[in-house]
């Protein structure tokens, strides 16, 4: 009957956690939407801003006041440096990319992260990747390279991948001071992101309003805006910590890897960005590549 159970719970999980990267991967194409009508950086920022906004009645009950009381000033910096370089430069770099390129292409950028990381971390947190971490890392290079193959710009391609490359190294190093935080386990995971979340959102709304000014926005716009902040960013980020509590680190990461392909197939139904076979095979094969760097040795249990 445990057994069962435990099965019935375990399933559970997978289908919550699909769900969340099907959201995550709809956000691809929300963003597309808004990008019409609301300049990249501002339009990042008030995501953020709203999702923020989302999170204060949490964040509101006494234990998490108290604790946000007692950071000590060391605390403090670590959640500013990580609001600024994971959202301020990683989201803002995003919207910018998907402003210039399509999701595809920035999607895959986005998965560069897990071998810069497994890179990284043999140098900042002395982290060996395992003989199977490097042989992900090939295929995904080998992955990338099939995919642009012959590597040619058109129009703004180039600049959306330099901006790209400096969100897919955000990433990478906000991924490192996350871990660097979150493995003390003094502050909580919410905390974290609240203040992390509200530091990053209020310089990018800053930046965009003062490059662009305040855009006048349709009611369609704010629908977008509000799901993501709201369900794409709070909800979705809620529900993939609770599956973290019943999935491996294994099966979670090969859920997120899913999100290539859910990523490829909206936005061929929704944006009509087709693909060829060559980007498919490469788009594939890279994907593997990243899954495969973000496993780590698992210990078997009968």
């Amino acid at each position: 009957m445990k057994k069962l159970q435990s099965n019935r719970s375990h399933l559970i999980a997978i289908l919550q956690a699909l769900f969340v990267t099907f959201l995550w991967s709809t956000s691809f194409i929300i963003i597309k939407w808004g990008l019409i009508e609301i300049p990249p950086i501002t339009y990042a920022g008030l995501r953020y801003i709203i999702a923020f906004l989302c999170f204060i009645p949490f964040v509101a009950k006494k234990k998490y006041v108290n604790e946000i009381k007692l950071l000590r000033s060391d605390q403090w910096k670590k959640l500013f440096l990580l609001g600024i370089i994971f959202y301020t430069f990683t989201q803002g770099a995003q919207f910018l990319g998907l402003s210039l390129l399509p999701s595809v292409t920035v999607s895959l950028m986005l998965n560069f992260t897990p071998l810069i990381v497994a890179v990284m971390g043999i140098f900042l947190l002395s982290e060996k990747p395992s003989v199977l971490q490097w042989f992900g890392s090939i295929l995904f290079f080998a992955g990338i390279i099939t995919y642009f193959f012959p590597i040619s710009f058109i129009g703004n391609q180039g600049l959306g991948l330099a901006v790209m490359s400096i969100g897919v190294l955000a990433n990478s190093s906000s991924a490192i001071i996350g871990r660097d935080i979150n493995r003390n386990k003094n502050v909580s995971p919410l905390v974290i992101t609240f203040i992390s979340m509200g530091v990053g959102a209020i310089i990018l709304i800053i930046i965009g309003i003062s490059l662009n000014g305040l855009p006048e926005i349709s009611f369609n716009s704010w629908i977008f805006l509000i799901w993501l902040a709201a369900i794409n960013t709070a909800f979705a980020f809620t529900l993939w910590n609770l599956t973290l509590r019943t999935l491996t680190a294994m099966e979670s990461s090969i859920i997120n890897g899913t999100m290539l392909i859910q990523i490829a197939v909206l936005a061929w139904y929704f944006l009509d960005e087709s693909i060829t076979l060559q980007e498919g095979m490469g788009m594939l094969v890279a994907g593997i590549g990243a899954v495969l760097v973000q496993i780590k040795k698992v210990r078997l249990t009968k």
